[in-house]
């Protein structure tokens, strides 16, 4: 049986590392599903959940935060660049509530002194909490 080797790196080291036989990711063009005996692949990822299908059990499915970053696919070894990446069983949920009302409270005083940049910042900041909310409750 084929099979891949995933890995998401971030600055604070391996975050995840395992065989698959089934990924799925997300990059500004859309959802990608990554199947063993992909062809060579580099390209830019979004905030998103990684959907990770293991080969020890059909039924094991690991789900990972991603936010943001690159992949990198080449001879079955699948490599994720991310700015920060978190496992479905390492997200404090009540963490990330908290920073979703901070990361509300910020966009709505950016958008009333018309601060785009804040907005923007606040947006993403948005993003990544509903990200491991959602990732988290899996």
């Amino acid at each position: 049986m084929t099979f891949m080797t995933v890995q998401v790196v971030t600055p604070d080291g391996i975050r995840y590392d395992h065989h698959a036989n089934f990924i799925s990711v997300k990059t500004p063009d859309g959802e990608m599903g990554i199947l063993p005996e992909h062809i060579n692949l580099i390209a830019p990822l979004t905030v998103h959940e990684m959907k990770i299908h293991r080969t020890d059990d059909p039924n094991h499915v690991d789900w990972v935060a991603i936010n943001g970053g690159i992949i990198e696919i080449k001879d079955n070894l699948v490599t994720i660049v991310a700015d920060s990446a978190e496992r479905e069983r390492d997200i404090d949920v009540s963490r990330a509530e908290r920073a979703k009302i901070r990361a509300e409270r910020k966009l709505e005083q950016a958008q009333s002194t018309h601060d785009i940049d804040e907005v923007r910042r606040a947006q993403v900041a948005l993003r990544r909490a509903l990200n491991r909310i959602s990732v988290g409750n899996k």
